[in-house]
């Protein structure tokens, strides 16, 4: 949102840029103009402070507007991919949780981690397409996997996976700060930096005695973890905290 915002402040920035340059001779074409305004917006990104991955982003987007524009892309297509993002995203700008998807050698790691010989109540806290939640239902058929997703489409995804190959992994659309985390015996999260805080705030309220809480990439500030494994080769460690 802030970055749409700061393109909207770049365009008046622009039109004065334009104009002088029109008044001092110079003939600019449609292109020129998306890259000043691309430039402008990248300034006020900048003097924001946003991530600099956004710079790149904020001086691209005009120029690929404009070329969209030029190739007369039925405006129905575009319609369907905002719908399709949105259904698949929902409410990022509100939770800055993207949806990631989580490597295979972490559901090992976590099987490893997870107490045998009892069962357990695990949740899987932003389950995306369900492959984490349904492989741990496989493994330990004698423990139940629930995973919870508030973004529409990979629900749904997660949800129709399940039901059509018979997995015992259950999956539910919700916001997980709705969830009361002492019923659990284990909490898995693959989140975003900016939701790590407002997670611990909530297990450290919440979680029981013997339950235990695993991150996958990000980590929690507020308290150093109990447990870091780190894959071999390449990729983010898994952290986790007992309670």
């Amino acid at each position: 949102m802030q970055a749409l915002l700061l393109q909207c402040l770049a365009f008046p920035l622009t039109l004065l840029i334009v104009f002088l340059l029109a008044r001092a001779g110079a003939a600019l074409s449609y292109a020129d103009a998306a890259l000043i305004q691309g430039i402008a917006a990248c300034a006020l990104t900048r003097l924001r402070g946003l991530a600099v991955w956004w710079l790149g982003i904020q001086l691209v987007f005009p120029l690929a507007l404009t070329g969209a524009l030029r190739l007369d892309i039925p405006p129905l297509l575009f319609l369907g991919l905002f719908l399709f993002l949105l259904a698949l995203y929902w409410s990022t700008f509100r939770t800055q949780v993207p949806y990631y998807p989580s490597a295979k050698w972490v559901w090992n790691e976590v099987d490893q981690l997870l107490p045998k010989g009892k069962p357990l109540l695990v949740i899987d806290i932003g389950s995306g397409l369900g492959g984490f939640t349904m492989e741990m239902a496989r493994r330990r058929p004698e423990s139940r996997f629930v995973g919870i997703e508030l973004a529409p489409l990979p629900w749904l995804a997660s949800f129709l996976r399940a039901r059509f190959t018979g997995s015992r992994a259950r999956f539910v659309r919700g916001d997980y700060d709705n969830l009361d985390l002492s019923n659990y015996d284990a909490v898995f999260a693959y989140l975003s930096p900016a939701a790590m805080s407002g997670l611990w705030n909530k297990a450290s309220k919440e979680m029981r005695p013997g339950s235990i809480l695993l991150s996958y990439e990000f980590l929690i500030t507020e308290k150093s973890p109990d447990i870091i494994l780190m894959p071999t080769g390449r990729g983010a460690p898994l952290y986790g905290w007992h309670f």
